[in-house]
């Protein structure tokens, strides 16, 4: 009884022991190191918690051993999360930061996701893209963005520019501006070149790759882009940034701010104009774009009033470079000649487009964990591209054909603008609660367009019964998007949490009028999808963390996809389900971050070859296709002078069963049908999405205030169609760029910056895009016999600019 009673005294003082551990702190600002008073201390995954008090100091007794969560939070502060291996009474010390929700981060906080959410992204700060920027458009400062791929119609990165994510194409990555959509609602790409010099309004860019988290607009494929602009500005300034370069391209850019007024009011600004002749022969461009913010803060209240203005005169680069012109003559631009037809290209073979862009966005703090925003955009776009056309046939244009003597006459050169008239509104919203181990998120957006598409024929040879601006076409496509959907994260345990995301996304597209060639389009498609997505996390310690998820996403057919489909053909959306998982290590100034993927497709939309009953090129639906890869990023920070940075993607990229037609045409250029050529194939690799795509990048600060940025980029073989066929595809390229800065600091003013970047370091000749097309022809003989010829391949690059400088200089006061 004596040893029972001994042994249960031991137990119970070993058991009292591990229980009456205490943990004592503080918590302060980050940037004054003030002790917060009234601050919460959450032991994650129970009940106890502890208030800072006026010296911002906290305790937590009878604790156990062992390792334990904690969040400390305070209202209008970031939370903060530590993990700690609890053995004896310890002290922790939190440093918080002012929560974005008062420095208007809070505005994209509800599509954005922080390190401890399982979607595989990348965060581009301003100090990022500031070192690139100078005046190129926002694709290229994104080009060591892992699997990014980059290319530009002109060849300089001024003008038309494109991005691609894992080898999607521009209409599969969502992008948003403070949660606005971005995306045309119509192809569902976006078109940078109507927003130049934008990068120099951006606070920050997170790229989510994969399907991401919910988010508004369009669905989200290949990645998603979510862009912050301008942030506060708490003293006033202005800068003014001037550069210049080859191509005749210059840069001139004003920015401005007040400052913080009476601790209430900002209103920053920027007005911008580009000029550029471009790479490629008469791609020039000529860009203007205003930015202005506006500001009232409050305790708990921003309410942000953003105006884009943008417009844009691009002479056209849209069709390439021949293949048999590439060697000898690499800048020929097709546009103008009416591909060959006119020998003296046309000097106003523009697009001329303006859009602008309205934001009101309000968000408010109704309490600790509790946040509330809503957004209301517009944006108003109008514009035309002009093309000079030879031999075009009268009554396509419902032009009756005029008598010219005691001839008929049926054809004519003429000169005609194709006009796109439209307007986009709509409002988003988000609610967001944080409370001890759980956060809920709903939000969603209600979205409205309405596109009028129609042409005028400026000018005819032969005019017959028009009259200028005659219009042969007129249709209209409106669209309704709405959207809503339900995130949550908990955690259950130390180090280990769950992620749920749900949307549910209802469209309707209508077209109605007379497309080009008097088609009739009358067409409603309605559409409702659900997207689910799941993830878990597991935090080893601050340092390292692995992270899985599962996501299914559909997406609805473009524009081209609906109006061009034959008779009687469904196009069906597509679906994705993304799998992904990866590791994060964060330690002494090396970062790691590798991570696998799998896109499993059904129902993705390619181009096969085949055309519609009115000649024009299609997309169709093929049964099952996938991306699988690997992604690597490291980053190591040797000092502050010195860092390096790399990422490497290797991925496979498929078709399971792909069928290539060839149209055989007659002597009029009328597709025989019964004359196409059928080829099939499997396993065949997906166009424009390269195995390899490799980016680095070395930073060093030489001496005080002088910085050199040493980037290269990798892009291995694409293919420009899926037939996998090496005569229709692009080699592989690296090419490296170079950034110089130098600061002076000045009494009577802050900065004066001298920056001067080399791209294409070494003259690599090679083309970022391209497209191809295979046609046989049929005529007959003199015996009345058919004769087949071909089939002919011809293929069409988007060469890129050799070595070329831009040089800056900015002052900021």
């Amino acid at each position: 009884m004596k040893i029972l009673l001994f042994g249960m005294l031991i137990f119970a003082s070993a058991l009292s022991s591990a229980q009456n551990f205490t943990l004592k702190g503080k918590v302060v600002d980050t940037e004054n190191n003030l002790p917060l008073e009234g601050a919460t201390v959450l032991l994650m995954n129970s009940q106890k918690a502890a208030v800072s008090d006026t010296k911002g100091n906290f305790r937590i007794s009878n604790l156990n051993s062992g390792k334990i969560e904690l969040r400390a939070s305070f209202i209008g502060y970031q939370s903060e999360v530590k993990i700690i291996d609890l053995y004896q009474d310890m002290e922790v010390l939190f440093t918080l930061n002012v929560k974005a929700v008062l420095t208007d981060e809070v505005i994209v906080s509800s599509t954005r996701v922080e390190s401890g959410n399982p979607t595989t992204f990348s965060n581009v700060t301003q100090e990022e893209i500031a070192v690139k920027n100078n005046g190129k458009d926002l694709p290229f400062l994104l080009d060591e963005i892992p699997s990014a791929v980059v290319t530009s119609d002109a060849g300089a990165g001024v003008g038309y520019t494109g991005l691609r994510l894992r080898g999607s194409d521009p209409s599969r990555i969502n992008v948003t501006i403070n949660g606005i959509p971005l995306n045309d609602a119509e192809s569902q790409t976006v078109f940078w070149v109507n927003m130049p010099d934008f990068a120099s309004s951006v606070q920050s860019i997170q790229v989510q790759r994969g399907i991401g988290t919910s988010t508004n607009g369009a669905g989200a494929f290949g990645g998603s882009v979510n862009i912050k602009t301008s942030g506060l500005n708490k003293d006033a300034y202005a800068e003014i940034d001037e550069g210049f370069g080859s191509f005749n391209t210059f840069r001139h850019s004003l920015t401005f701010g007040t400052g913080l007024i009476k601790n209430r009011f900002s209103l920053d600004g920027r007005l911008s104009k580009i000029k550029s002749d471009g790479y490629i022969d008469r791609a020039s461009s000529d860009l203007q774009s205003l930015f202005i913010s506006g500001t009232f803060y409050d305790d708990n209240t921003i309410i942000k009033g953003n105006i884009m203005l943008g417009k844009e005169v691009t002479y056209q680069a849209w069709y390439g470079v021949f293949e048999g012109d590439l060697a000898t003559n690499r800048t020929f631009n097709l546009a103008g000649t009416d591909f060959y037809a006119k020998a003296i290209p046309y000097n106003n073979e523009v697009d001329n487009y303006r859009q602008d862009h309205y934001q009101l966005l309000f968000s408010q703090v109704l309490s600790e964990v509790i946040n509330l925003n809503i957004g209301f955009h517009y944006t108003r776009g109008m514009g035309y591209f002009e093309q000079y056309k030879v031999g075009q046939f009268l009554p396509s244009y419902n032009i009756s054909p005029p008598v010219v003597g005691s001839d008929t006459v049926f054809t004519s050169d003429l000169i005609r603008q194709r006009w796109l008239d439209n307007d986009f509104y709509g409002s988003t919203f988000s609610f967001e609660v944080e409370k001890g181990a759980i956060s809920l998120t709903m939000g969603g957006a209600w979205n409205r367009y309405v596109g009028d598409h129609f042409g005028e024929v400026i000018w005819a040879e032969y005019s017959g019964n028009s009259e200028i601006g005659h219009r042969f076409y007129d249709n209209t496509g409106t669209k309704r998007d709405f959207n809503i959907y339900g995130k949550a994260s908990y955690s259950p345990a130390v180090g280990f949490g769950v992620f749920a995301d749900m949307q549910i996304r209802s469209l309707n597209y209508e077209v109605e009028g007379i497309d080009i060639g008097n088609r009739v389009l009358s067409t409603e498609n309605k559409y409702f999808f659900f997207n689910p997505k799941l993830g878990m996390r597991y935090v080893f310690d601050t340092d390292q963390s692995v992270y899985t998820s599962i996501a299914l996403a559909n997406r609805e057919p473009v524009r081209n996809d609906i109006i061009d489909a034959p008779s009687g053909q469904n196009i069906k959306p597509e679906k994705m389900i993304d799998i992904e998982a990866g590791y994060r290590y964060d330690r002494n100034g090396l970062k790691l971050q590798p991570n696998v993927y799998a896109m499993i497709y059904k129902d993705q939309l390619v181009l096969t070859g085949q055309l519609n009953d009115v000649g024009t090129a299609i997309r169709t639906n093929v049964d099952k296709s996938y991306r699988i890869g690997i992604e690597a990023l490291a980053s190591y920070a040797v000092s502050d002078k010195l860092s390096f940075r790399a990422n490497l993607t290797y991925s496979s990229n498929k078709i399971i069963a792909f069928q290539e037609v060839i149209n055989t045409f007659d002597d009029n250029y009328v597709a025989v049908d019964s004359l196409a050529i059928i080829n099939k194939y499997e396993n065949t690799d997906i166009s424009f999405s390269p195995s390899i795509i490799g980016a680095f990048g070395i930073h060093i600060e030489a001496i005080p205030n002088l910085f050199f940025d040493l980037t290269g980029k990798y892009v291995g073989k694409q293919f420009l169609d899926n037939t996998s066929q090496d005569s229709r595809s692009l080699d592989p390229y690296f090419t490296n760029d170079l950034y110089i800065k130098y600061v002076i600091e000045g009494k009577y003013f802050e900065e004066l910056g001298l920056k001067l970047a080399f791209h294409n370091l070494f003259d690599v000749k090679y083309e970022s895009n391209g497209y191809t097309f295979s046609e046989r022809y049929v005529s007959t003989d003199i015996n009345q016999n058919m004769v087949l010829s071909g089939p002919f391949t011809y293929n069409y690059y988007y060469p890129q600019a050799g070595f070329h400088i831009m040089a800056g200089i900015s002052l900021r006061f």
